[in-house]
């Protein structure tokens, strides 16, 4: 198809200011926004922009042709009316200080620290066309001042960390720890329309250790439930973008009961997945159960790339051919085919050939102990290089083609086509649009339950017509062990499925999207 995509894995939503909602039944509603993108993800707009005012750090939209006003719950929300392009991308509106200096933020279940830019970011071009918090300009700000940084998949930010009180919705959370971003280098944050992160994660991965917003929510009794729910909506002709609710959960956005499932590590809300299905076919790596997480900060769906590459392969997805897995299926195929059927243990085929340093359960050339029976803080990153992940996928294709019974030839050619949907450097992966119809379902086993997505639930459409263009929203992203092998449900998947993190029982619950 010889078109680029830009890679958007982690949701770089477009900023805008929505009003927030409460209502008497308990739930804090927070309308999410959708915003029309072109095939490089900026914000398209018919007719003029809305402009930004950035006076005293606060950022509120002006009136323009476009506003209208529709009700949300038993309030009014202002909310500009744009149309969707690519449902990849959800923001919400928070303030900060006193009196309140607004900002536009992912509410990302996949971290767990506030973060905004700071007036005091001096150096890097995306601090000039975002909301800046000004300390000076709030009588209930307090100094802190420890330096704070975090990685993201796209991007980085540093600064320090400040306390403030800060607003979501109706609620007003005291004494909240953030911080206050004086470097954000690169361009993924320079390119985005949202200003900060509020994530919704664990504190055991809060950097420094601070007090998520949530937290404060539950311990200075601003809920009645332990419970918080996305709702995101997936219809291009919709007006709202979505919702999340603190408190509880809407019965208007979801259908039929939730499947729920246990946390299995705070940090994430990470929980054990079951077998995965393309079509009715097993994919082999996850049916001995698999980790996963759901990830409102990530926009698309990510996988081990052994899985992802089969996947893509199913559905037509094209991507860069991998040298490495080429050259070890000419070189070596055979002779690891007739090792498996031999019965010899898959986990240590590799290492025999000296592709791998780590057999599974001991380092081969060097003392390590298992990352499978010892230490669970150890892990064997490092040690993958590409021609052991290229040797590791290959073992765990051909069991799946030996389970058929197919001929060494069938398996052989089966693997080199798989070399083939390698997905690209930055794992995203083009497919014909004409297609969709023939393309198989994916499902993801849950609490003994398949979980279904379409074609046209997991391929994102950008343009119309002959001009449109196709993403798979499957991307490769391989977590090593211990923590790993890791699934990360996204914005694909709990767009599909409407999602409930129940912080009082530890359990996260899928239900059909209403």
């Amino acid at each position: 198809m010889g078109t680029q995509f830009t890679a958007i894995w982690i949701a770089l939503l477009l900023s805008f200011p929505v009003i927030l909602s409460g209502r008497d039944d308990g739930l804090l509603r927070i309308g999410l926004k959708k915003k029309k993108l072109d095939q490089l993800g900026r914000r398209v707009v018919p007719g003029p922009v809305n402009l930004i005012s950035k006076e005293h750090g606060r950022g509120a939209s002006k009136p323009s042709a476009t506003r209208k006003y529709y009700n949300l719950g038993e309030t009014e929300a202002d909310i500009v009316a744009l149309n969707n392009y690519l449902d990849a991308q959800y923001y919400g509106e928070i303030a900060i200080g006193t009196p309140p200096q607004t900002f536009t933020v992912i509410f990302d279940t996949g971290s767990s620290n506030l973060w905004v830019p700071s007036s005091k970011c001096y150096f890097s071009l995306a601090c000039l066309f975002h909301s800046k918090y000004k300390s000076s300009g709030s009588t209930t700000y307090v100094k802190n001042g420890t330096s704070a940084a975090i990685q993201y998949g796209t991007g980085s930010i540093s600064g320090f960390f400040s306390q403030d009180s800060v607003e979501v919705g109706d609620l007003v959370v005291k004494n909240q720890d953030f911080i206050e971003a004086t470097k954000e280098p690169g361009v993924t944050f320079l390119v985005s329309k949202f200003d900060g992160i509020l994530g919704l994660g664990f504190q055991e991965i809060s950097v420094g250790k601070a007090v998520p917003v949530w937290y404060n929510m539950v311990n200075q009794g601003l809920v009645k439930k332990q419970v918080f729910s996305f709702w995101l909506n997936r219809n291009v002709e919709g007006e709202e973008g979505g919702e999340i609710v603190f408190g509880g959960v809407d019965p208007n956005h979801y259908k039929g009961e939730h499947t729920y499932v246990p946390v299995t590590q705070k940090g994430y809300w990470q929980f054990d997945m079951g077998d995965l299905l393309i079509g009715t076919e097993t994919t082999g790596l996850c049916a001995s159960g698999c980790k996963a997480i759901a990830d409102s900060g990530t926009s698309l769906l990510a996988g081990p790339t052994t899985v992802i590459t089969q996947i893509n392969n199913a559905i037509g997805a094209s991507g860069i051919v991998s040298e490495e897995c080429k050259m070890v299926v000419a070189q070596y195929g055979k002779i690891i085919l007739e090792m498996l059927v031999a019965q010899a243990q898959p986990q240590k085929v590799c290492s025999q050939f000296g592709f791998c340093t780590f057999d599974g359960t001991q380092g081969v050339s060097m003392n390590i102990e298992s990352v499978v029976e010892e230490s669970p803080d150890k892990s064997s990153d490092g040690l993958h290089d590409a021609m052991c992940i290229a040797c590791e996928m290959m073992v765990v294709w051909m069991q799946n083609r030996l389970r058929r019974n197919d001929t060494e030839d069938q398996i052989l050619d089966y693997v080199n086509a798989l070399c083939d949907r390698l997905p690209s450097p930055n794992g995203e992966s083009a497919v014909e649009c004409s297609s969709l119809s023939s393309m198989p379902s994916v499902s993801f086993e849950i609490g003994g339950k398949l979980f279904e997505l379409s074609p046209e639930q997991y391929v994102l459409k950008v343009g119309e017509g002959a001009s449109a263009q196709c993403i798979s929203g499957f991307i490769a992203l391989d977590v090593p062990p211990p923590r790993g092998p890791l699934w990360i449900l996204g914005d694909v998947f709990m767009g599909r499925y409407h999602t409930v993190f129940d912080y009082g029982n530890l359990t996260v619950g899928f239900a059909d999207a209403a």
